[in-house]
């Protein structure tokens, strides 16, 4: 009887690799992008799972939501996904990207470093609505875009749009916006935020545009009312000032090294008059470095508040507008993020986060929270990032409830009305959360402001720090 009869077990095998290819070649069955799928899934980067997770390109510089779409900034390209599942709309080659308007009139801003102009395209679409070839600068925010172009290093024009519009709102004169091709949101002289670990510094989105913009020119500060596009006053710092815009004010914040320490002082001013509205002595808005006192940073903050260290010691919260004083921690306690209506505070004995209203000090709420816990304020959530177990927490900041609660090693990149955006190398996924969607702070900033006015914060259930929300009584 002859050996190796019949196809044994290789023939088989290659018969049946043969049959599969004739019915995928033919149509009639295709086993290939299901097995495919199955080979290249991605374990969930949360627990619980997220609402969809997709893989992008590359490591994700931004991300943004934009409407019923969110926005991926990558190294050189930008790309728009659809909030309900993740797909993607639309890709472009860029080597920056910033959003601005709100969540009805978003759009998204591109342009390529080294290369004059800008393009801004429909989030949803990514069609070009409106493109300039002359711009060296781009500033975004929720209601105004303002770029800049320069006939000459010294010759300079500022414009405001409308995010959607298609003429400017005004247009003004500017000796320049420092020098070079500075892209997107190039710095002004307002607050340094606080640093969360995992929490991206843009999570928020665009905020809206203050009521007055310090532009650094040649070693003079130009103070600029984004409602008219008056230039109100220039002026030079002093030898031991720094100079920021804060809360409608110009602030001139002065350190001077006596007997081995640095001595503050910060003077709010009106920019038209130049009077002075206000000062406070002895407040260390963290601008100097500890040997000789040379203010290099901008002071700590978020919108019309200011971030300092009381002579007690103690950390403090500002009013950027009339000096007067938000809030004063306890002992050993640390402010680890703060807007213009709340702070979160860190306990002294680091095992507790509390919410604290500007102005009056109420606790709202308090969570237990580790020693190295991140923080951030956004105008629907407040995000706790914590480790050991590794955990995700988006809560309403009015009250503490959860509106997300995640097992995850993932960082927050944006937080919208309804969700948030999380991600972990090329991993994204949309989280939604629970209940009715968070009310945005009232009286927002939704238009410029006259100068004078100021940006003063407006916590939530009051008239405002002035009475300002509310009519006059009798």
């Amino acid at each position: 009887m002859a050996k190796g009869s019949g196809l044994g077990v290789r023939g088989w095998l290659l018969l049946g690799l043969v049959t599969v290819v004739v019915l995928s070649a033919t149509g009639v069955w295709n086993p290939f992008p299901g097995l495919w799928n199955w080979v290249d899934r991605s374990d969930p980067i949360s627990e619980p799972d997220v609402v969809w997770q997709q893989r992008i390109g590359g490591t994700p510089r931004s991300v943004t939501f934009a409407g019923d779409a969110i926005v991926v900034e990558q190294r050189t390209r930008v790309e728009a996904r659809r909030l309900t599942d993740g797909s993607q709309l639309w890709e472009r080659k860029a080597d920056w990207s910033a959003v601005a308007g709100g969540d009805r009139d978003a759009v998204v801003v591109v342009g390529k470093l080294l290369v004059k102009g800008y393009e801004v395209l429909d989030p949803t679409t990514g069609v070009t609505r409106r493109r300039d070839g002359d711009a060296v600068a781009v500033w975004t925010w929720r209601n105004l875009l303002l770029d800049a172009r320069c006939a000459a290093p010294t010759d300079c024009t500022l414009s405001a749009w409308d995010p959607r519009g298609t003429a400017p709102l005004w247009t003004a004169f500017m000796p320049g916006v420092r020098s070079g091709l500075l892209g997107d949101n190039p710095d002004l002289l307002d607050t340094r935020r606080l640093d969360a670990v995992r929490i991206d510094e843009e999570a928020a989105g665009p905020e809206p545009v203050p009521a007055l913009l310090g532009f650094p020119v040649d070693g003079r500060v130009h103070v600029l009312d984004t409602a008219t596009g008056r230039v109100l006053t220039d002026i030079e710092p002093g030898r031991d000032e720094r100079l920021s815009v804060v809360g409608g004010r110009l602030l001139r914040i002065t350190a001077r090294s006596e007997e081995g320490s640095c001595l503050f002082s910060i003077s709010g001013r009106d920019p038209v008059t130049g009077q002075e509205a206000w000062q406070q002595n002895g407040v260390n808005l963290r601008t100097a470095e500890a040997v000789g006192c040379a203010q290099r940073e901008d002071p700590q903050g978020a919108r019309s508040v200011l971030i300092g260290v009381a002579p007690d010691g103690r950390e403090a919260v500002l009013d950027g507008y009339d000096g007067r004083l938000l809030l004063l921690a306890g002992p050993g306690e640390k402010i680890v993020a703060v807007d213009d209506r709340y702070a979160l505070v860190r306990a002294a004995d680091k095992r507790s986060v509390s919410a604290r209203d500007l102005g009056g000090g109420r606790v709202r709420w308090s969570r237990p929270a580790g020693a190295k816990a991140g923080a951030a304020l956004t105008p629907y959530a407040a995000v706790l990032v914590d480790d050991k177990p590794s955990r995700l927490v988006a809560l309403d900041p009015r009250s503490g409830a959860e509106l997300a609660v995640l097992r995850t090693a993932a960082n927050a990149l944006a937080v919208g009305a309804n969700g948030m955006i999380i991600g972990e190398g090329r991993e994204i996924g949309y989280v939604r959360f629970r209940g009715a969607a968070v009310a945005p702070p009232p009286g927002g900033g939704d238009g410029p402001r006259p100068a004078g006015t100021g940006d003063a914060p407006a916590p939530a259930d009051s008239c405002g720090p002035k009475g300002e929300l509310c009519p006059d009584e009798g």
